[in-house]
């Protein structure tokens, strides 16, 4: 059993890929899921696993609410997931053996699929986060969206294995993510100047970067649903924030 690292997990709503997550968690001791007023059965399959520690609390923001859900922990040492990431056994092997050093946060590889389709372009292909940090020693900013952990001064140090992303199962998926996600960039940024002629650039340029510069052609029509997402995102990021600046 992995006894030193706890797990910590926020999610709403995740019962398409939550048991998949916590079934590739069974060798860590604990595992907090901290749930964010979950409609479908997220809970009732969470409470299914002797390891999770299930506590319920308010979404404040993607930073604010991982450092809160963190505080549930019993170790230190911090792996944060997603609710729709599952980690492969060379990651969780790779962990047993590896001496945690007080200097250093940990980078994991991110494999991503839609539906079961790999990614192999469209800037989804071999994403780094740094994922495993010490709680006592730093955490994530308070970003509501694009969050990191606050790594200066530490050693950036890359896990082997992987962490499977399985974010998307149907074009539903994507509206919803964009719509979430683009009120929070707004919401985080109220003195950030924006217009209509920005949100069409930014959205124009997001796709070019995602299809053509990123390859993402060539990842099928996925790559296509993948590049008018982030279009999408970006047009609706600058123009909640445009409508922001008007009401000001």
């Amino acid at each position: 059993m992995l006894n030193n690292i706890s797990v910590v997990i926020i999610v709403k709503d995740g019962s398409k890929t939550i048991e998949k997550t916590l079934n590739a968690l069974n060798q860590f001791s604990d595992v907090v899921v901290f749930d964010n007023g979950s409609t479908d059965n997220t809970i009732e399959i969470a409470k299914k696993f002797h390891n999770v520690n299930l506590v319920q609390g308010d979404f404040t923001g993607f930073g604010p609410t991982k450092n809160k859900a963190t505080t549930y922990a019993k170790n230190d040492w911090i792996l944060i997931l997603d609710s729709d990431e599952v980690a492969d056994d060379s990651f969780v092997n790779h962990l047993k053996s590896q001496h945690l050093d007080d200097q250093s946060v940990y980078m994991v590889n991110m494999v991503s699929y839609y539906k079961d389709i790999k990614i192999k372009y469209s800037g989804w292909n071999n994403e780094k986060h740094v994922r495993l940090y010490n709680r006592k020693l730093t955490q994530y900013n308070n970003n509501y969206v694009h969050e990191d952990i606050e790594i200066d001064g530490f050693e950036v140090v890359l896990l082997q294995g992987n962490i499977k992303h399985y974010s998307y199962h149907d074009i539903h998926d994507f509206i919803v993510k964009l719509d979430r996600y683009s009120t929070l960039f707004a919401q985080q940024n109220p003195n950030k100047y924006s217009s209509p002629l920005k949100a069409i650039l930014n959205a124009g340029f997001s796709f070019f970067k995602t299809y053509i510069l990123k390859r993402g052609f060539l990842d099928g029509y996925v790559g296509l649903v993948i590049a008018f997402s982030h279009m999408a995102t970006n047009f609706y990021k600058y123009i909640k924030l445009y409508e922001l600046n008007q009401k000001k």
